[in-house]
């Protein structure tokens, strides 16, 4: 069972990460761009000054998983900066042997908790944050693990620029009414540009990013007839 105070805490000062993976320490083979636990944090307020040395848009995606997204999006915009974040150890390695061999180098990866987003980055560093098939932890007593809620989305509002832009997608539909419910109890964070139950429906051209760019599981949840719900805000 997840531990929820372990989840809580995360948000706090004090936190520490603790572990015995084995997955850490290999993790370190590719040390030249992937960042563990707390060593990302020291590069709050300076990731384009101290890390890709340019002014370019700073891109940050939570929940990297496969990195699908990341891989495609980097190789896009090459001259555009991206942070993956993720939190699992054997996925993270595999995904780092993977960006190892991308001939673009405009990224970092960091095996992160997605809780401290507040202590990796300062106040209106984060020019585009991407929020893609997060784990929707439907079972009523999980809850209290979802991430899109306070504290989350305040310190999400404070890292973003003031003309920075939120993308969300999620396949499941509770997650997708709970997340516009969190924005409308926060209502003074964010602006919902735009919203839909079925983003590859929708002929808003404000989802063209997120229809372009498809995940190995959207692909298969698409094939079997199944609805992307997406969200896009600006900070107010």
């Amino acid at each position: 069972m997840p531990n929820i105070k372990n989840f809580e805490h995360s948000f706090n000062e004090d936190f520490q990460y603790s572990h015995n993976n084995p997955y850490h320490d290999r993790l370190e083979k590719f040390s030249s761009f992937v960042l563990r636990d707390l060593e990302p944090e020291k590069l709050k307020g300076k990731w384009n000054q101290e890390c890709f040395k340019n002014d370019s848009l700073l891109n940050v995606e939570i929940g990297t998983g496969y990195g699908h997204f990341m891989k495609e999006f980097c190789t896009d915009h090459p001259n555009e900066n991206f942070i993956g974040m993720d939190y699992r150890f054997k996925r993270s390695f595999n995904l780092a042997k993977q960006l190892n061999d991308l001939s673009v180098k405009n990224f970092r990866y960091i095996r992160a908790k997605a809780e401290r987003i507040d202590f990796l980055f300062s106040q209106a560093e984060v020019d585009k944050l991407y929020y893609f098939f997060p784990d929707p932890w439907p079972k009523t007593r999980h809850l209290k693990k979802r991430l899109f809620k306070q504290p989350f989305l305040s310190h999400l509002k404070k890292v973003m620029k003031p003309t920075g832009t939120v993308y969300i997608k999620t396949d499941h539909d509770q997650y997708y009414e709970w997340m516009l419910n969190h924005l409308e109890l926060n209502s003074e964070l964010f602006n919902i540009e735009a919203n839909s139950n079925d983003i590859h429906k929708s002929e808003n051209p404000s989802f063209d990013l997120l229809k372009k760019y498809q995940t190995k599981f959207e692909k298969i949840f698409l094939s079997k007839g199944k609805n992307i719900n997406g969200i896009i805000l600006t900070c107010k």
